[in-house]
């Protein structure tokens, strides 16, 4: 983050550092594998993207998963995501998957 003068809030890096803190986030959840695809450009002018939140695609593949409905998995990523889901993400894609599933 950038850090502005005067004691101001940081203002928010570009997509890429958006994507190291989901990577980071998502650690958490003891990936075997991570596949992360930013979809913002191709949302260009929609109304999420207007207020900064990027859409992203996420394949993700946890043995934290195995025995899980899809519902539950998706509660552990966002639950891993946590505020970034407030603003730095708008919309994602989730394909959770548990390593057997592959």
């Amino acid at each position: 983050m950038t850090r502005p003068a005067t004691g101001a809030l940081p203002v928010p890096e570009p997509s890429v550092n958006v994507a190291t803190a989901i990577h980071e986030r998502l650690a958490a959840l003891e990936p075997e594998s991570l596949q992360l695809t930013d979809e913002s450009g191709e949302h260009a002018g929609h109304e999420g993207a207007k207020g900064g939140g990027g859409h992203y695609r996420l394949t993700i593949v946890s043995p934290r998963f195995a025995g899980k409905g899809r519902i539950d998995r998706h509660r552990l990523v966002y639950g891993a995501l946590g505020s970034l889901m407030q603003k730095e993400i708008h919309a994602l894609a989730i394909e959770a998957l548990a390593p057997d599933e592959i």
